[in-house]
């Protein structure tokens, strides 16, 4: 049974759903966008997701297409007409339409605003269960990685790149230490079983599933330094993981080759993931 989905205020069948060929999304991926898990027809770390919507809508200067009680309202509506029990419902907000020009569209353009779901099969997928093999790339996205743009070119090169390879995913590297995954945050566990993950700042984005895990690692007694880390520390780490909205938290076993610890996933990375979902079903809206 085809989709329902959201566009500009009207909820249509996903085959009826159209933006204009002049959309700057389209154009210019004059765009932003977020993604929100849904376990058990609940919706994850969801205020999270819109101070993030809300920070990238200012970066920009795009305008809002709603109040957050007004987008809550579509995420619940589109979960009822689909159905949707586990998966993730995506959104999207561009500039708009107007005639393609470097120069933005006169103020009042109303903005484009599009959601639509996504099922899941699964929560604990083959990832999850052995952990991820991923390769490492020089970063050559642009410097505001920290505004969740939907100027996605480059990660899914680097994305391609690794399945190219029978690997999972990529690590991006630059100035010598790694930055993040092609669409998550990346971290890795001392030997001395301090968790390692890069500080906020333009070049990573600001993970909301991050942030989460920060609190929850504070809440195990973990301890967490946010500095930089480089591929050789990362290959002689004692785990690997990374996080993100749709992995949760996932192990990493192998980095170009050379398996981190034994190989397996490791309990740190398990014990943040079982406790990371607890937290946000707890919370979960």
């Amino acid at each position: 049974m085809s989709r329902i989905v959201y566009v500009n205020g009207t909820y249509v069948p996903e085959a009826e759903a159209k933006l204009s060929v002049f959309d700057r999304g389209l154009l210019f991926a004059d765009a932003v966008y977020e993604v929100t898990a849904v376990i058990d027809g609940k919706l994850l770390d969801f205020p999270g997701h819109m101070a993030r919507l809300r920070r990238s809508l200012a970066e920009l200067r795009l305008p809002s297409p709603g109040s957050d009680q007004e987008i809550l309202a579509i995420h619940r509506e589109l979960l009822a007409r689909n159905a949707l029990i586990q998966g993730h419902i995506y959104l999207m907000v561009t500039r708009g339409e107007a005639d393609r020009d470097f120069v933005w569209p006169k103020d009042g353009t109303p903005p484009s605003f599009v959601l639509f779901t996504q099922k899941r099969d699964a929560i604990e997928t083959r990832e999850a269960i052995e952990g991820l093999r991923v390769i490492t790339v020089p970063d050559l996205r642009w410097g505001r990685r920290d505004i969740k743009t939907v100027q996605l070119l480059y990660p899914s090169l680097a994305k391609m790149e690794a399945k190219s390879r029978g690997k999972d995913d990529a690590w991006m590297v630059e100035d010598g230490t790694i930055t993040e995954g092609t669409s998550n945050n990346a971290y890795i566990v001392t030997q001395d079983g301090t968790i390692v993950t890069r500080a906020l700042g333009h070049d990573i984005l600001h993970g909301i599933t991050r942030a989460a895990i920060m609190k929850v690692a504070g809440e195990l007694a973990l301890h967490v330094e946010e500095r930089p880390f480089t591929l050789a520390e990362a290959q002689g780490a004692r785990e690997a993981f990374i996080t993100s909205a749709g992995a949760f938290v996932t192990p990493v076993v192998e980095i170009d080759e050379t398996p981190i610890g034994d190989g397996r996933p490791g309990p740190i990375a398990r014990r943040l993931r079982t406790a990371y979902l607890e937290a946000a079903l707890a919370q979960a809206i």
